[in-house]
């Protein structure tokens, strides 16, 4: 049997949530951050998204664009086995307000009935992936 690999999406800016779960994870994984995003990039990353067995979608104080809670709630719609999404009330030096916390947690709720997973932690994310644990999610 093959290993399984998990697509890691989510938040950028410089955010290692990616570099903390990496040595963590006992699949494979498709990182999609690379120095130059290009069309190359883009191409590379859809090919992935059509081979993954997991979405991991981890949603950080970070973040300055929307569009990774787009791609977790399409995902979550048409993988909602495959997705687990994320969100972090805090993380490094920065957290969410309190109005930003409202709307993440609506849209958890959003994912969570299209039937993906969703915690606000990492740990219990990557035993998920991992097949180590079937945390419960929120």
């Amino acid at each position: 049997m093959n290993k399984k690999t998990v697509f890691l999406g989510g938040t950028c800016n410089g955010s290692t949530w990616r570099a903390q779960i990496i040595p963590k994870l006992k699949v494979n994984y498709f990182n999609p951050v690379v120095g130059d995003w290009n069309e190359k990039s883009q191409q590379k990353e859809n090919e992935m998204k059509q081979i993954c067995d997991f979405f991991l979608y981890v949603i950080t104080p970070e973040m300055t664009g929307t569009f990774s809670i787009a791609e977790a709630v399409d995902s979550s719609n048409k993988n909602p086995e495959q997705t687990v999404f994320v969100i972090l009330k805090e993380y490094d030096t920065k957290k969410f307000t309190a109005e930003q916390w409202r709307s993440l947690e609506t849209c958890a709720g959003l994912v969570k009935n299209n039937g993906a997973k969703v915690y606000f932690d990492l740990t219990p994310a990557v035993s998920y992936i991992n097949g180590d644990d079937q945390c419960e999610s929120i």
